[in-house]
């Protein structure tokens, strides 16, 4: 079952290194409409927290590498990936579909996150 936690850790820190440098390079700018005027504060917030989800890429590396000595930690990471489809559950009902891709994306992550944290149950 290790094998399984460092697959699922791994695809999810491809997924934090490629997403998080894709946001880290366009900004706010390249999601509000053409012709909007920039709002310094929301770009300045969406690269933050880009560079946590592109930072997080690299800490899940490190686990993947050094999985033997991680146990609770792998709880916590898995807790983190099924959070970050529970915010895009919250937008959802919040403010409606975002579309078809990003309502399948929540799906994947909740599981994703429900998954690591089975696997490692069960590790």
């Amino acid at each position: 079952m290790e094998i399984t936690v460092q697959i699922l850790l791994g695809l999810v820190s491809l997924i934090c290194l490629l997403g998080g440098l894709n946001l880290l390079r366009k900004g706010a700018l390249a999601f509000l409409p053409e012709g909007y005027p920039p709002v310094p504060v929301l770009d300045n917030l969406m690269r933050f927290l880009s560079g946590i989800y592109f930072s997080m890429g690299f800490l899940l590396i490190w686990v993947v590498y050094t999985i033997h000595e991680h146990s609770t930690l792998i709880y916590f990471l898995g807790f983190v990936v099924m959070f970050s489809g529970m915010g895009r559950l919250l937008s959802y009902i919040k403010v409606g579909s975002a579309g078809k891709y990003f309502v399948n994306i929540m799906w994947v992550e909740i599981l994703l996150g429900v998954a690591i944290m089975v696997s490692q149950f069960f590790r």
